[in-house]
């Protein structure tokens, strides 16, 4: 009965969950400390929550006030920019495979699907959809589409773009009625709501992209609320979890005692 009771008090399942990168327009730093954490951490598994790429090459969005040009002209840009990202999953792939973490899972991003639709635009250019071009399936991810939830025990994981609103949090919670973590947004945020079948819970877990206004002009030069960060989460028995969630400040975080230096 002691050897039981035991077990049934040592955590079963660790995971690190990764919010939007947008290689190359990464941080380097915040990217560092995550790579670090992996090998204090050694999970058991991995979640990618999609927007791995920034895939400007591929927006719908530069072409909204001018002309998109000849596909000749556009392919050599795509290519470098699938090559440069494929780079940054090396550097994660190689952190994940020293510490043995086998159990792998990419939820899409709205930003990864760009390249989807790039391909169904040009049908012929199939090794650029996200799997092929990302090499998904050869990197050992389990591949979730766009939309796609992710369950694992209790806890729903995804990119994060179905709900919005200042308190997007609360508004995922509102409309699925369960445990969920995402990125997107780029924020942290969390929030708690009580249903009749418990307290469920979401969790926007900010990014590990460059948050400075030259890398993000597209905004403006407005201000944001962004942060740097990524989530340790522990399960137990039935399903059950904790979060931590392990923000980065200035390049720099702690761990269990350590502190980590990007």
């Amino acid at each position: 009965m002691r050897r039981v009771a035991k077990l049934e008090n040592k955590v079963t399942k660790r995971g690190i969950i990764t919010p939007d990168k947008h290689f190359p327009l990464h941080d380097e730093k915040a990217i560092n400390c995550l790579v670090k954490a992996i090998q204090i951490i050694k999970p058991d598994f991995y979640v990618d929550l999609g927007d791995v790429g920034e895939f400007e090459s591929v927006s719908h969005w530069q072409w909204k006030k001018k002309k998109r040009p000849p596909l000749e002209y556009q392919l050599p840009f795509v290519e470098e920019e699938v090559e440069q990202v494929n780079l940054g999953l090396d550097i994660i792939d190689e952190a994940l495979d020293k510490v043995n973490c086998k159990e792998k899972y990419f939820t899409q991003g709205n930003h990864d699907e760009w390249l989807d639709r790039f391909v169904m635009e040009n049908p012929y250019l199939t090794h650029l959809k996200c799997k092929n071009a990302l090499k998904i399936a050869e990197r050992g991810y389990k591949f979730y589409p766009a939309g796609k939830y992710l369950k694992i025990g209790r806890m729903n994981y995804y990119h994060g773009h179905h709900f919005a609103g200042v308190q997007h949090t609360r508004n995922h919670l509102i409309r699925l009625g369960a445990n969920v973590m995402y990125g997107h947004h780029h924020d942290l945020q969390q929030s708690s709501v009580t249903h009749i079948d418990g307290v469920k819970s979401a969790w926007s877990i900010g990014c590990l992209k460059d948050m400075t206004s030259e890398k993000n002009a597209w905004l403006g030069g407005r201000q944001h609320n962004w942060a740097h960060a990524f989530a340790v989460v522990d399960y137990y028995d039935k399903g059950l979890f904790t979060v931590h969630v392990i923000s980065i400040i200035e390049g720099k975080t702690s761990l269990w005692g350590n502190l980590i230096q990007g």
